[in-house]
Order: structure tokens, then C-alpha cells, then sequence
């Protein structure tokens, strides 16, 4: 049985479906990567994956009474020293 995508609940778990992502975090969801939904069962049953996971996303906002108007600007990118130099 494959554990329920729970949105904002930790910083670790993560959903695939094709090559597309949906990676928890606590402040925030990432979604990124790439779906192709054909139209056949495969293509059904992905878009039920996704739905579901969107509609859980917007629950979980939904029930946060507290929820600011933006939670600012993410985080900068930061420079590294390249290590092969």
C-alpha cells in the first residue's frame, strides 16, 4: 500500500509521477519536471495522481487559518567555490 501524499508535513517525501515531481517540504511544495498524459488508462490514472495531489496541496492551504498574504522572497542562490579548480 503506498503512504497518502501529505503536503507541508515534512521535508523529505516526494511523488512521482512520469517524470514529474512533487517534492514536500514544510514551507513549501516543489513541482517541476516534465507529463506527458496520453489519452488512454495510463494516462487516466495519472491525472487522477496528480489531481489528487494538487487537491491535497490546496486543502492543507485551505485549512491553514494563519496563512500570510506571500512568505517573501525565496531563498538567494548563494556562490560556491568550485572544487575542481
Amino acid at each position: 500500500m503506498t503512504k497518502k501524499f501529505q503536503p507541508f508535513s515534512d521535508d523529505s517525501a516526494s511523488l512521482s509521477i512520469g517524470e514529474f515531481t512533487i517534492e514536500n517540504g514544510t514551507d513549501k511544495v516543489a513541482l517541476y519536471g516534465s507529463l506527458d498524459v496520453m489519452r488512454d488508462k495510463n494516462g487516466l490514472k495519472q491525472a487522477k495522481a496528480l489531481k489528487a495531489a494538487v487537491d491535497a496541496i490546496v486543502k492543507a492551504l485551505e485549512k491553514d487559518n494563519a496563512l500570510p498574504d506571500e512568505s517573501g522572497p525565496a531563498e538567494a542562490p548563494q556562490q560556491v567555490k568550485n572544487p575542481f579548480t
